[in-house]
């Protein structure tokens, strides 16, 4: 454009003109007669310091080239995660989770009425719907109390009576002081476990007493010698104490498995080291895999050391499921060497409460459901299926999660998540920056002050008794008395909007025995068992080997 004969550059116009008018605002403000001229002058003087700011820094372009009004951008981007929950976001969004099920976690927490008038939201013709089947005879409402499984097998002196929703793995250091606090008090209240996470057993875990399930990680902290290797003396203080009902060996966790845990540096106090037994001056990382063991058999005897050392407490491991051949490993060590876990605890890939790369979360391990299964299978095949309890842990929060996941071979849920919601948790996704917002996941005192133990300790409370009161109403309604008799035929899948299938018809069971039988008749497990070896994780074959696809009817479910 050309004005009066001078080009005029309508891009660079657009992107310095308020500047330029912030500069002719602050040099002619304080000549103007009326009333309001030096608050403006200042505003404007604000305003121009920071277009000088914009114009010199080096890190933003849009800054550099938007000078004052580029600021916008960063604003507006700092609070969209806020807008959107709170503004923009559907009840069924899952982001992760949505807000109706944050809304569900909140009502049972608060002893609030959690019933819903005037029909579903769900869409019920949807592919992927799942319901449970009700019975013509409905059977009387049961004692949720004594919802409860025995964990400890043959080998095991001091079998524990675990209730069927526990809290699962989340560490002090990752959780602050209070939340421990809290968690572990409404533990005792309802009689339930609490997991330690692998950041050991700190004094908060103490304080109320409730029931703990010890996890030891590869960093083996709260029994580690200097160069954080294992140190059996320390073990067995700890693992000995009556508080201690289960010891937990982590061999992965679905928020990010195969990658070993992380508390960054800035969240590590004088507690958490002296808990741990570490450094503050350094992130503290667990390594990857563990130092005493590093073979299926091996692991066994790991498994039979601890026991010992404990005095003969429940002792098993939790993973998330990779390739599925190491598990398959792992069932031939159990018949090598004659020694078996107690139980074993299946993290699905949806998990989440520890930070991790964006590409561990979203395309790393096995969902839970496809876990469960796998390794229900596995012990069934070995006719294990008996001695050997298996947990599942993975984004349950309501009595139908726990429902499905049971009807497909798990034993007990935990929920880690559930529980955060349950103590003030607002899914504001500020876990390892050091500044939630409610205190749950800092090490701030201040922020960590917001967090009332007396009355979160009672909303734990009340989230688990309620969520297994509504587990109870599902299933009388399904004409269940136990848990334990749930079976897939109960649980149905819109597979197409015209097709409904049970869980019997889309999921593979392997019969008893199958393993050991001389013809495996599921191609899948047949491959998996052949790839595997007591001696190796990477067993005597080729990941070559793998099907380059097998039917979801075949096990697992679709694998390319």
């Amino acid at each position: 454009m050309i004005l009066y004969g001078c080009p005029i550059n309508l891009s660079l116009l657009s992107r310095y003109a308020f500047f330029c008018a912030c500069v002719i605002a602050l040099v002619t403000l304080p000549f103007v007669p009326f009333a309001w001229r030096w608050p403006l002058t200042v505003l404007a003087g604000v305003l121009v310091l920071v277009g000088l700011n914009d114009l010199v820094q080096r890190r933003h372009a849009v800054r550099r080239n938007y000078p004052i009004l580029g600021n916008i951008r960063y604003l507006v981007e700092s609070i969209r995660p806020e807008i959107r929950q709170y503004l923009l976001e559907g009840d069924s969004e899952p982001l992760p989770f949505s807000r109706a099920q944050r809304a569900l976690v909140y009502a049972r927490a608060k002893n609030q009425d959690a019933a819903k008038p005037f029909g579903t939201l769900i869409d019920v013709y949807q592919s992927g719907y799942e319901f449970i089947g009700h019975s013509m005879r409905p059977t009387a409402l049961a004692d949720s109390e004594g919802f409860r499984v025995k964990v400890g097998g043959p080998q095991c002196l001091q079998p524990y009576s675990a209730s069927l929703l526990n809290i699962s793995a989340m560490s002090f250091g990752s959780l602050g002081a209070n939340a421990i606090r809290a968690l572990n008090a409404g533990a005792k209240l309802g009689r339930f476990a609490h997991d330690t996470g692998e950041g050991s057993i700190s004094p908060y875990h103490r304080e109320a007493g409730g029931d703990l399930i010890w996890e030891l990680a590869s960093g083996y902290f709260g029994c580690r010698n200097n160069d954080g290797s294992f140190n059996a003396q320390l073990f067995r203080e700890q693992a000995r104490n009556p508080q201690v009902k289960m010891i937990e060996i982590k061999l992965s966790q679905g928020a990010k498995p195969g990658h070993g845990g992380i508390l960054p540096r800035h969240k590590i106090t004088a507690e958490i080291a002296a808990t741990r037994g570490i450094s503050m001056d350094e992130d503290c990382v667990s390594p990857a895999c563990h130092s005493t063991f590093s073979t299926p058999i091996e692991l066994m005897q790991f498994i039979a050391r601890l026991r010992d050392l404990s005095g003969g407490k429940p002792v098993g491991f939790k993973f998330c499921l990779g390739h599925p051949w190491e598990l398959m490993g792992i069932a031939k060590a159990i018949l090598e060497t004659g020694i078996m876990p107690d139980f074993i605890v299946v993290d699905g890939a949806e998990g989440g409460t520890g930070a991790a790369p964006v590409e561990f979360s979203d395309h790393m391990g096995a969902p839970l459901r496809q876990g469960v299964l796998f390794v229900h299978n596995t012990l069934v095949g070995l006719n294990l299926r008996d001695k050997i309890r298996v947990g599942a842990s993975g984004k349950l929060v309501s009595a139908f999660d726990i429902a499905s996941i049971l009807a497909i071979g798990a034993d007990w849920a935990n929920s880690a998540r559930g529980f955060m919601f349950a103590i003030g948790c607002i899914q504001a996704r500020a876990c390892h920056t050091n500044r939630c917002p409610t205190g749950v996941t800092t090490q701030d005192p201040l922020r960590q002050r917001a967090l009332v133990v007396k009355d979160k300790a009672q909303r734990v409370y009340n989230f688990h008794r309620n969520t297994l009161h509504a587990l109870a109403e599902l299933l009388a309604a399904a004409g269940i008395e136990h848990p334990a008799q749930l079976r897939p035929k109960h649980l149905v899948r819109r597979v197409t909007n015209t097709e409904i299938r049970l869980f019997s018809q889309i999921h593979y069971f392997l019969k008893p025995g199958e393993l050991l039988a001389e013809r495996i008749e599921g191609e899948f497990y047949a491959r998996m068992w052949n790839m595997s070896s007591a001696e190796s994780f990477d067993g005597p074959g080729s990941t070559t080997d793998l099907p380059k696809r097998v039917s979801a009817a075949d096990g697992l479910g679709a694998i390319n």
